[in-house]
């Protein structure tokens, strides 16, 4: 066995981002930038008004108060796309609308809140300062920043900041081509009656939900018999793929397959067993370009393995910049131990207390067979080989899930 550590690095060192694809800006949403972007212009391009009110001249506003008013001549309306060359002179007031540019001559833009229009004169009752209300040229990006950089995931910011760029289209990463394999013959799909000795498939669907709340479309394949050519056929159409993974079939029972059926394919095994509860029997390998995961079982170890090995690879495959979910420190709220000789992976309620540190307990009992454990669970805490009794106020490391846990 190696260590987790040893392991995710073994399999990170396989991994290559995707080649680049170049797709329209409004489907890039949730990937991997494959480029720095630069911005040709000024944003925004002009000084323009941040609200509804009147540009003018600063000088003009000194001491104006409510008592005694600024008396302005109005001399035109500027509408948010239009523009005017005329500028605008000591006594006068242009009306000016949100995003609108600000006409030469005037270095204040004054809110309508504070103003009276009457027989066209404008009297402002305010003095915001030179330079109020105004949002200058460049104030957000100036011409040639770099705004975004290779590896950025894009979100909601990252696509108004390319759109406002003027970037119509974007060369970003592929996603990977997926592909999910169950194996046993004891499993059924859900809407089928259980007949003695038979369970639901419920690895398959939850290896395809973790992908999906990726972004990722993979592809289920079906149910693997506990039968060798059944089992070949199915991971040979799997091997077609990006990323092949399959659940249960990686120990060394009798009826085991998945192992033999990779060797017979060619399959390069790099990986088996890794130090950890739940989850010890990985197995990890490739054949060609395709990257090839076995999971146990048991559905904890199923998630277990996902977040800690396969999900960093997939993020690292579509080309992101950081691709390890982060670690944090975190108090333990109750005794724990580890007698396994593995580093143990305990499902928890983590919670952040007002002094910034995180707390942590137990799910409950955590069988690598009691899914439920996960869905009552916020992160995964990790307990060293040489802890076999930890009490209430030491540190473990503390790999969060989700921030929430309603």
């Amino acid at each position: 066995m190696i260590s987790i550590e040893e392991a995710l690095d073994l399999i990170l060192g396989q991994v290559r981002a995707l080649p680049p694809i170049r797709l329209p800006l409004t489907e890039t949403l949730g990937r991997a930038l494959a480029e720095d972007v630069f911005s040709q212009d000024d944003i925004p391009p002009f000084d323009n008004s941040a609200m509804d009110g009147f540009a003018v001249r600063a000088e003009d506003l000194r001491g104006a108060t409510a008592a005694a008013p600024a008396a302005l001549r109005l001399t035109e309306t500027i509408q948010a796309g239009g523009n005017s060359e005329r500028p605008v002179q000591s006594g006068e007031a242009a009306k000016i609308m949100t995003g609108a540019p600000v006409p030469p001559g005037a270095d204040t833009v004054v809110k309508v809140e504070v103003t009276e229009e009457r027989e066209g004169r404008v009297f402002i009752s305010e003095d915001p300062g030179e330079g109020a209300n105004i949002r200058q040229a460049g104030e957000d990006i100036e011409s040639g920043d770099r705004v975004l950089e290779r590896g950025d995931p894009i979100g909601p910011a990252e696509m108004g900041l390319l759109a406002s760029v003027g970037r119509a289209e974007v060369e970003v990463h592929g996603a990977p081509r997926i592909a999910i394999i169950a194996t046993g013959s004891e499993l059924v799909p859900p809407g089928t009656p259980l007949a003695a000795g038979q369970i639901r498939d419920s690895n398959s669907y939850t290896l395809f939900s973790l992908c999906r709340e990726m972004g990722l479309e993979p592809d289920r394949l079906g149910i693997a018999p506990d039968e060798y050519s059944a089992t070949r056929q199915m991971i040979e159409a799997g091997l077609d793929y990006d990323v092949l993974l399959t659940s249960g079939g990686v120990s060394v029972g009798e009826f085991d397959f998945v192992k033999e059926v990779q060797d017979d394919l060619g399959v390069e095994r790099l990986l088996w067993k890794v130090a950890m509860k739940p989850g010890k029997p990985l197995v990890f390998g490739r054949r060609g370009d395709a990257l090839v995961f076995g999971t146990p079982g048991n559905p904890v170890a199923v998630m277990v393995a996902f977040e800690v090995f396969i999900r960093p690879a997939l993020v690292k495959m579509m080309g992101f910049a950081r691709y390890r979910r982060p670690l944090r420190r975190a108090v333990l709220d109750e005794p724990v131990r580890n007698r396994h000789g593995r580093v143990h992976v305990m499902r928890v309620r983590a919670r952040e207390e007002t002094d910034g540190r995180w707390h942590v307990r137990s799910t409950g009992p955590q069988g690598s067979g009691i899914l439920r454990s996960m869905h009552l669970a916020n992160g995964l805490i990790f307990i060293p080989t040489d802890s076999p009794q930890m009490e209430p106020g030491e540190e473990v490391d503390l790999m969060l899930l989700r921030e929430n846990l309603v």
